[in-house]
């Protein structure tokens, strides 16, 4: 039996199509159709300036707001040799990296809710809240932020702000440790899966963007790949 799955249908967590195929109750084969999502955002970016635009692009993809207004506004500072304050790029880099955080969580929660462990999901998301405590402290949005602008960002970071990120950082590390040496991937897999990210660098291959593509102010810290 082939059944169409979507493109709207509520255990989705997006616009996806899926054609699959049943035998009994196994699914034996699935198809996914891709494109649903297209919303016409380059025709609105022709008559908008960056700073009107900056809106838009927030909502391309909610879990990473961040970086989406970081390389809608990386692109002109490049183009026209912009000089960026490095305090507002050192404050970029941390909120990149709490969104990257933030957007790894959000991921984490449901997947694991949709295979059947609904507990982790909530403990999950209590530490995605406190991400977000932090980007409301800074931004005033916890979602669709807002804040990064070209030559740097809308506002300083408010008083406190650093002690309290800092204090997220000590308790966040804490909890990571104890899931240490749980679902190991193997190299060969994670590459022949495509695998990216935390989860290629956790299997043993170092590769981090951050430092191959020298954006922001990475090149600038003292950092190491954590890949092993």
């Amino acid at each position: 039996m082939i059944v169409n799955m979507g493109p709207q249908h509520p255990s989705m967590h997006g616009v996806l199509r899926l054609i699959v195929t049943l035998d009994g109750e196994d699914v034996v084969d699935c198809e996914p159709i891709l494109g649903y999502l297209h919303r016409g955002m380059e025709k609105i970016a022709e008559n908008r300036t960056i700073i009107q635009y900056l809106p838009y692009v927030t909502r391309w993809d909610y879990l990473a707001t961040m970086f989406t207004e970081a390389i809608t506004i990386n692109g002109p500072e490049q183009l026209g040799n912009i000089q960026v304050p490095k305090r507002a790029s050192y404050i970029r880099v941390i909120m990149l990296e709490l969104s990257r955080i933030a957007s790894h969580l959000l991921w984490l929660g449901p997947f694991m809710a949709d295979i059947g462990a609904q507990t982790p999901f909530f403990y999950i998301f209590r530490e995605r809240e406190l991400i977000y405590d932090l980007f409301e402290a800074a931004t005033g949005m916890r979602m669709m932020h807002n804040y990064f602008r070209i030559g740097g960002v809308a506002a300083d970071l408010p008083y406190g702000w650093v002690d309290k990120c800092l204090d997220f950082c000590d308790y966040f590390l804490i909890g990571v440790a104890e899931f240490e040496g749980i679902g190991i991937i193997g190299q060969d897999e994670a590459l022949n899966w495509g695998l990216s990210g935390p989860i290629l660098r956790a299997s043993g291959i170092e590769w981090d963007l951050c430092k191959v593509d020298h954006y922001e102010s990475y090149d600038e810290f003292d950092w190491q790949v954590q890949w092993q």
